[in-house]
């Protein structure tokens, strides 16, 4: 469970170094999403002592209000994730991020993270000045990449990305900042496959990002996620190996989508 609602933010594209940050800010043509889209998610937890266990709730959604940084409109972000039931006893888990990004470019002013997990509390807010590539935090100011995403805002830029032509073993790389430093994550594209869920049948797009190991996770590449292979691109099932047993998010209900669910079998 731990981190399970971050996994969804680490996403997609390479920019190329040494260039000026404001000679790269961007403008995203297609926008597959919009402001009253809201996903509910399903955390379930299997070890060799348990199996399908209902360990916590995800909500990532697209708030209706409309907020302005530097004169320009954004999409409110919001993913929230809580543990549930016997998981609130030993590992409590009430993690918020959100995120105010640009309604055309796609790329954040202002991240907010409030994260509670078992005895760790951590809270920060981050600024993203992109024309003159700086990140101030509450503790820290950085340089930052053009284009950088945070990993609430990675997920949804990852949604404009055109994968029609993307065929199994296709690599993407993208730039995040998190806790005061820049990483880049490498995505693989594993291919299109339909999904069995308990929402139904979807056809999906299947990726496997990179991402730290250490204390979670004992390899690179433990998490496999799936997007609904239509306009949407909206995310539908996500798996991990973690140390001690693996984690399963699914997606259990979704509302105010831009496009029609084509990717819905049944």
């Amino acid at each position: 469970m731990k981190k399970a609602v971050a996994y969804i933010g680490l996403f997609l594209l390479l920019l190329p170094a040494g260039m000026n940050a404001q000679e790269l800010v961007r403008k995203v043509d297609e926008i597959p999403f919009q402001r009253g889209e809201t996903g509910k998610y399903r955390v379930y937890y299997d070890s060799w002592l348990t199996s399908g266990i209902s360990a916590g709730i995800g909500l990532i959604s697209i708030k209706d209000d409309v907020k302005q940084f530097n004169g320009r409109n954004t999409f409110h972000l919001e993913v929230i994730g809580k543990s549930v039931g016997l998981f609130n006893w030993f590992f409590k888990v009430d993690d918020r991020f959100e995120s105010y990004v640009d309604e055309e470019k796609i790329i954040p002013y202002h991240f907010i993270r409030r994260t509670h997990e078992g005895s760790f509390k951590y809270e920060d807010e981050v600024d993203f000045d992109h024309e003159n590539g700086i990140a101030k935090s509450r503790r820290a100011e950085k340089t930052i990449p053009a284009n950088v995403q945070d990993i609430v805002s990675a997920f949804y830029f990852m949604r404009t990305l055109d994968f029609t032509e993307a065929v199994a073993g296709d690599v993407f790389y993208l730039d995040f900042f998190l806790d005061d430093s820049a990483y880049v994550s490498k995505i693989v594209f594993e291919g299109r496959e339909v999904v069995q869920t308990r929402l139904g049948k979807f056809r999906c797009l299947r990726f496997k990002p990179m991402v730290a190991q250490g204390e979670i996770f004992q390899e690179p590449y433990p998490m496999t996620l799936w997007v609904t292979d239509d306009r949407n691109k909206a995310p539908v099932l996500g798996k991990s190996t973690v140390i001690i047993g693996s984690v399963k998010i699914e997606l259990v209900k979704i509302e105010g989508l831009k496009y029609p669910m084509e990717a819905k079998l049944d």
